[in-house]
């Protein structure tokens, strides 16, 4: 996958991530490699400018398994960004599927990419 598509991407699937439930940084790195190919090195750069905008907060568990474990928790602000991104996300979709399908690239029933 084109490395500026899943730039653009990230912050989005970070904050859908964690509007439900709190995850440490491997965790996230797991659940979005599942479907999108990313490096470790990729997402932490990634929460750390996402805590600085305030859009997460961080909080420490001791793990059995080593050493504690940071979770991210999405803040208000957080939410706000993602509905936002959400929105913008949906239009550009819309707009490029649009722009496939007027030039027979997709056909009309298809969605998605």
């Amino acid at each position: 996958m084109n490395a500026q598509f899943k730039k653009g991407a990230l912050e989005l699937c970070v904050l859908v991530l964690l509007l439900h439930k709190d995850h440490y940084g491997y965790e996230l790195v797991r659940q979005i490699s599942e479907d999108i190919d990313i490096a470790r090195g990729t997402l932490y750069p990634l929460l750390k400018k996402m805590q600085k905008d305030q859009y997460l907060s961080t909080y420490f568990v001791s793990s059995t398994e080593g050493p504690q474990r940071k979770y991210y928790a999405i803040t208000y602000l957080g939410k706000e960004r993602m509905e936002s991104l959400l929105q913008e996300w949906m239009h550009f979709s819309e707009s490029v599927t649009r722009i496939l399908q007027k030039n027979c690239v997709l056909s009309k029933g298809e969605e998605g990419f």
